[in-house]
């Protein structure tokens, strides 16, 4: 493993806790605060609970600390090889990040190590720097909740300019392309970054109606598979940049239901029917119809 289990949201929650506390006197709300905030909901009946039992030791009952400065969790040589590693995809410049590591850093590993074979190889530019402006002024629109007046080249090879609410961005893996979600134009729902050729925040009012449409991009996947021969990990893999959830139903039994948009449908359809027999669609019953008319047509083509 390459991070340690003390670098684990626990104990950057307690470090959190610490540092307040070394400050000024820390209350069990504030304590409750910071362990929902940087670990998880139910992290804050444990913590909760070893303050109160002092089982720690670090935090007394009356929200005071016997520390004197402030915890500290060094980064190891190994670690910082492999942030080194992540600096170096050229997808990062999109996020404006700097990792502040020592130059004689050497690389845990590099992208020549790896070979893709499942995407395509037509991916958004990401060392052109109108590509990264306009990425970095649409991830802060997002935040901020400002349309934007975007100019895109259509399928036709014509300019078409559009004003639009973001409203999130997704990655393919596939396609290796980022696209915008968007809300308040019917033509322009979902636009690729690549084809994006000026991008300016819109000046002046815009209202963004929530109407059906708006809500049915979404779309839902039910799987059922037997983890024989991997499948379990396989299937996590090869949906792992989509949103799901997965339930054990027996010894080696499994439900997934995945959540994807639906202009993926195609590109889902391909990868259920890329696992054969190791899986078995439950719902909807749109998307069974949907298997069932592609592999009739594969069947007359003799494929």
């Amino acid at each position: 493993m390459i991070f340690h289990e003390i670098y684990s949201v626990y104990y950057i929650t307690v470090s959190k806790i610490l540092n307040e506390a070394v400050k000024n006197t820390v209350n069990i709300q504030r304590i409750r605060e910071i362990a929902i905030k940087y670990a998880f909901a139910e992290s804050t009946i444990p913590v909760e609970t070893a303050v109160k039992k002092q089982a720690w030791q670090l935090i007394l009952n009356d929200g005071n600390t016997p520390l004197h400065n402030k915890p500290d969790i060094p980064i190891s040589t190994l670690q910082m090889r492999w942030l080194k590693s992540i600096s170096l995809d050229s997808r990062m410049k999109l996020f404006d990040c700097d990792f502040n590591l020592p130059e004689d850093i050497e690389p845990l590993f590099t992208q020549e190590d790896y070979y893709v074979f499942d995407s395509y190889h037509d991916g958004d530019d990401y060392e052109n720097e109108d590509y990264i402006r306009r990425f970095q002024m649409i991830l802060k629109a997002i935040k901020k909740r400002q349309a934007l007046d975007i100019t895109i080249k259509n399928k036709n090879d014509n300019e078409v300019l559009c004003t639009v609410m973001p409203d999130r961005l997704e990655y393919s893996e596939k396609d290796d392309k980022f696209r915008l979600l968007t809300s308040g134009s019917p033509t322009a729902s979902v636009i690729n970054l690549g084809r994006i050729i000026s991008c300016n925040v819109h000046n002046g009012d815009f209202y963004v109606k929530k109407d059906r449409k708006h809500f049915d991009r979404l779309r839902t996947l039910t799987l059922e598979l037997t983890d024989e021969r991997n499948a379990l990990e396989r299937v996590m893999l090869h949906f792992s940049h989509f949103e799901k959830t997965a339930e054990k139903l027996g010894d080696k039994h499994y439900r997934l239901t995945i959540c994807y948009d639906r202009s993926d449908e195609t590109e889902m359809l391909i990868r259920v029917l890329s696992f054969g027999p190791m899986v078995h669609v439950t719902a909807p019953e749109r998307f069974i119809a949907m298997i069932r008319n592609r592999l009739k047509r594969q069947k007359s083509c003799e494929l």
